[in-house]
C-alpha cells in the first residue's frame, strides 16, 4: 500500500476527537446547503468580489464550511475555465500533480481548472483509471506507513476518524480504480487550504472543499481520470 490517505465507512456524525481536532462540531451531511456556488460557466480571473462568492462559507447540509481568504491564494489556483486541449473526451478529468492542476474536460478546447495540493501519493500513480465510489465527508484512517513514520501525529487515529471539518479528507472523496481494484489514488477535500498549489506530506490530491464539491457534483461514478 501507499502513502495515500485511505479512509472508513461513509460520511458520520462529528466525534469527540474529531472535534478535539477541528475546534467545531458540526453534522456531516450531504444535503445541498442554500449558499453552494451555482456553476460557473466561465470563472476567469476577474473581481475579487467573483472569487469571493464562489470560496465564501457555505452550509453543506448542516455542516458550516470556513470561507477561504483568497488573498492569500496563489489566483493562478482558483477555479476557473481555461483553454485547454487534449486528445480525451468531454467529461474526462485530467490530473497533473507535477503542476498542481486538475481539469475537467468540457469539450471544444475549455476546461475547469482547479487548484491541487499534491503529496507524496499523488506522485506515486499515473495513467489511467475510473471514479469507482464517491463520498460524502468520508472517514479517514492513516495508514501503516504514515503511523510507523509519524506515531505521535497519526497514532491516535489508527483506528480511524469520522468524516467533519476535522478530517484531512475533507467534504468529499472521489476514488479511483483500475480493472476493478482500488488504486489507493483519491481526489478529496482539505482542512488545510493554505496546502493548495504546494506539495504535501502526505496524501494524495486535495482541492478546496468548495472546489472538491463542485467537481462531485459534475463528475458521475464511472467518470474517466487520466493521472499525467
Amino acid at each position: 500500500m501507499n502513502n495515500c490517505i485511505s479512509d472508513a465507512a461513509g460520511a458520520a456524525m462529528l466525534s469527540r476527537r474529531a472535534f478535539l481536532l477541528s475546534g467545531t462540531l458540526a453534522l456531516a451531511g450531504c444535503a445541498t446547503g442554500p449558499n453552494r456556488p451555482g456553476p460557473i460557466a466561465s470563472a476567469l480571473p476577474g473581481p475579487a468580489g467573483q472569487y469571493a462568492a464562489i470560496y465564501g462559507a457555505m452550509d453543506d447540509g448542516g455542516v458550516e464550511i470556513p470561507a477561504i481568504d483568497i488573498s492569500e491564494i496563489d489566483p493562478r489556483f482558483l477555479r476557473q475555465e481555461v483553454a485547454y486541449t487534449s486528445r480525451y473526451p468531454a467529461g474526462t478529468i485530467v490530473v497533473d500533480p507535477h503542476e498542481r492542476f486538475v481539469y475537467l474536460l468540457r469539450g471544444g478546447g475549455r476546461a475547469m481548472r482547479y487548484g491541487c495540493g499534491v503529496g507524496k501519493a499523488g506522485l506515486a500513480f499515473q495513467g489511467e483509471a475510473v471514479i469507482q465510489r464517491k463520498a460524502h465527508w468520508p472517514g479517514w484512517t492513516p495508514t501503516p506507513s504514515m503511523i510507523a513514520r509519524e506515531p505521535e501525529r497519526y497514532g491516535p487515529y489508527a483506528g480511524g476518524l469520522p468524516g467533519g471539518l476535522g478530517n484531512p479528507l475533507g467534504a468529499r472523496a472521489l476514488y479511483l480504480y483500475r480493472d476493478g481494484r482500488d488504486t489507493y489514488y483519491r481526489l478529496h477535500g482539505t482542512n488545510e487550504p493554505q496546502s493548495i498549489g504546494h506539495a504535501v506530506s502526505s496524501g494524495c490530491i486535495r482541492l478546496f472543499n468548495q472546489d472538491i464539491i463542485d467537481l462531485y457534483d459534475r463528475t458521475p461514478p464511472g467518470t474517466r481520470v487520466v493521472v499525467v
